[in-house]
C-alpha cells in the first residue's frame, strides 16, 4: 500500500510539472503575444505586449505570437498607365508594423495573410496614385511626393488589419519591354543620324582646310620661286657686272679666256666635228704668233736690177 501511495504521489508530482510547464510562457523584445482560449482572445489579458514570463491556462489557453519588428511586402512588376497615356512597369514595396495584435489575428490570422492582403492594397495604392501624374513625374520630378501618396493611401488601407505602413518606395520604373524596344530603336537612329550629320560636318571642315592648305602650299612655292628667280638675276646681273668691269681692264685676255672658253665646251670626247677650215677665226689662237706677224711669198721683196 506504500508503494501505490508513493507512485500516486510521483504521478500527480509529474502532473503538476507538465501543468506548472504548460501554464508559463515567455514573449521576448521582438515579440507580442495573444492569449486564445478555444480560439477567442481572453478577455482582460488577450493581448501581451510586455516582454517577460507569463502565465496561461494550460489545456484551455494556447499563445499566437507575431513579430514586433518592421515587416516588408514587395509588389511584383505592375503596369500602370500614367496621365499621359503612357505604359509603365513599377517596381514597389511597403515596409509596415503590426500595432494591433488582436485586430491581426482576427483579420488575417498570419503574417502571410497580411502579406497577400496588403499586396492588394500596395498595387490599388499604386495604380491611384501613379495614375495622376505624367511619366516625367513619376520618373523624376515628383518621385518622392507620390511615393508619400502611395504610403498615405496605403495606410488607411491597411489599418482595418491592424498594422501600421510605415514606409512605401518605388524601386524602379521601367516601360514595357515592347515599348522599351521601340524607344531604343528610335534612340539609335536619332544617334546614327547625328552621327552622321557630324561626320558630313567633319569632312566638310576637312575637305576646307586641306583646300586652304593647298592654296597656301601652291603661294608659297611660287612667292618663294619668285625671290629666288630675283635673288638668281641679281646675283647674275652681280657677276656680269664684276666679269664685265674685270674683262675690260685687258680685252685682250678677255678675248683669250673667252675663246679658252669655248674650246673646252666644244672640245668635248667623241663628240665633236668641226667642217671649218683651221686658218678659220674661231682657230685663231691655235697659230703661232710669228706665222700670223710674217710676210707671204708673194709678198717678198723684188729683185733689185744691177747699177750700171
Amino acid at each position: 500500500m506504500r508503494s501505490g501511495l508513493l507512485f500516486a504521489l510521483a504521478v500527480a508530482l509529474l502532473i503538476g510539472v507538465i501543468a506548472v510547464g504548460g501554464a508559463l510562457f515567455t514573449v521576448s523584445q521582438t515579440e507580442q503575444a495573444v492569449v486564445l482560449r478555444f480560439g477567442e482572445p481572453v478577455a482582460g489579458r488577450g493581448l501581451i505586449t510586455e516582454p517577460g514570463l507569463h502565465f496561461k491556462f494550460p489545456l484551455v489557453e494556447n499563445v499566437v505570437t507575431f513579430d514586433n519588428r518592421i515587416l516588408d511586402v514587395e509588389s511584383p512588376n505592375l503596369e500602370v498607365l500614367a496621365a499621359d497615356n503612357q505604359r509603365l512597369e513599377v517596381d514597389s514595396f511597403i515596409r509596415y508594423r503590426i500595432v494591433d495584435a488582436l485586430r491581426f489575428y482576427q483579420t488575417v490570422n498570419s503574417v502571410m495573410g497580411a502579406n497577400n492582403q496588403l499586396a492588394s492594397v500596395l498595387n490599388s495604392a499604386v495604380r491611384r496614385v501613379l495614375s495622376e501624374a505624367n511619366q516625367q513625374q513619376i520618373v523624376r520630378d515628383e518621385r518622392a511626393g507620390l511615393m508619400v501618396k502611395i504610403k498615405e493611401q496605403a495606410d488607411r488601407e491597411a489599418r482595418k488589419f491592424g498594422v501600421q505602413v510605415v514606409d512605401a518606395r518605388i524601386r524602379r520604373v521601367d516601360l514595357p519591354q515592347q515599348i522599351s524596344e521601340k524607344v531604343f530603336g528610335r534612340m539609335q537612329t536619332e544617334r546614327q543620324r547625328e552621327a552622321a550629320e557630324y561626320r558630313a560636318q567633319g569632312s566638310e571642315q576637312a575637305q576646307k582646310i586641306t583646300a586652304k592648305a593647298d592654296r597656301d602650299v601652291v603661294v608659297l612655292k611660287a612667292e618663294a620661286q619668285q625671290k629666288a628667280d630675283q635673288m638668281k638675276g641679281e646675283g647674275d646681273a652681280e657677276r656680269n657686272r664684276i666679269f664685265a668691269e674685270a674683262f675690260g681692264r685687258d680685252p685682250d685676255f678677255f678675248a683669250f679666256y673667252r675663246s679658252m672658253q669655248a674650246y673646252e665646251s666644244a672640245f668635248k670626247p667623241g663628240e665633236t666635228r668641226f667642217l671649218i677650215s683651221p686658218r678659220s677665226e674661231f682657230f685663231r689662237f691655235f697659230s703661232a704668233p710669228e706665222a700670223s706677224a710674217a710676210p707671204s711669198a708673194d709678198q717678198s721683196e723684188p729683185e733689185r736690177s744691177p747699177k750700171k
